[in-house]
């Protein structure tokens, strides 16, 4: 907890707003789409399936491949519970949908389904195509049963161990706009997987690393990602992690408050 505080705390002290920022590309992300104001149809969907997460007392045992849980004690959990203190927060869930829809992202993969928050936002995008690995099948159960429940045809759920859905998955012509990182909260996972994933990066694309601040190894994991030689822009929501590879910008990193 202490280190959680004082890494919040750190962060506001160095972060910032889109007041000073010297790089046209992340001005208009930061203006454009982080803090886009606008309303879209869209976020009712994504309310109206949390809220449907949140009203299920059902009580499921889920199985944890990553870091485990700061809240659960035990591996049977109530799903309204999960949706509540793991799954994406509403506010979260309409930048990332804002974020698929600003970049124009086609090809969208994520790492760890959980409940589908995360991925319907993403997916209310119609024009994206998501692939989302899921180890837990009692979460990916009912994931599935959301996505179709509200017709989110765009989703193509796998529910396997990562290591074995992405072998199957890539090869050397697969390329994604999105990889949205969520489903192990540990240094040497998260290198690996991210060292696995990056030829399958292109120009434009952007990796989202989610809870970089979860403990002093994920923020030496991000520390180490940002300062590879093949990311150009770094941006630290302390939630998020964002890198981008746009080659023809000068290497600058950015903590930014959304």
């Amino acid at each position: 907890m202490y280190f959680e505080i004082k890494s919040y705390l750190n962060f506001l002290l160095k972060s910032q707003n889109q007041h000073g920022l010297h790089s046209p590309f992340v001005y208009d992300l930061v203006t454009k789409c982080f803090y886009d104001k606008k309303f879209y149809p869209e976020y009712k969907v994504i309310q109206e399936y949390r809220n449907d997460l949140l009203q299920d007392r059902n009580l499921i045992e889920v199985n944890d491949f990553g870091a485990g849980s700061k809240v659960f004690k035990s591996n049977k959990r109530p799903v309204f519970a999960i949706a509540k203190n793991s799954g994406i927060t509403l506010h979260r869930a309409k930048i990332l949908f804002r974020l698929v829809k600003y970049l124009e992202c086609k090809n969208v993969l994520e790492l760890g389904t959980s409940l589908g928050i995360a991925t319907s936002a993403m997916a209310l995008n119609k024009k994206a195509d998501i692939i989302s690995i899921e180890g837990c099948k009692e979460t990916a159960k009912i994931a599935r049963e959301k996505f179709n429940k509200f017709q989110l045809n765009n989703i193509e759920l796998k529910i396997e161990n990562f290591e074995d859905s992405l072998n199957e998955l890539l090869n050397d012509d697969t390329k994604f706009d999105l990889i949205f990182f969520d489903g192990n909260h540990q240094k040497e996972p998260t290198l690996y997987y991210f060292e696995k994933l990056l030829p399958h990066a292109h120009n434009d694309s952007v990796f989202i690393f989610d809870d970089i601040y979860w403990s002093k190894k994920m923020k030496e994991a991000w520390i180490q990602i940002k300062k590879h030689p093949s990311v150009q822009i770094s941006i630290d929501t302390y939630s998020w992690g964002m890198i981008f590879f746009r080659k023809q910008q000068a290497k600058q990193h950015f903590k930014i408050r959304m």
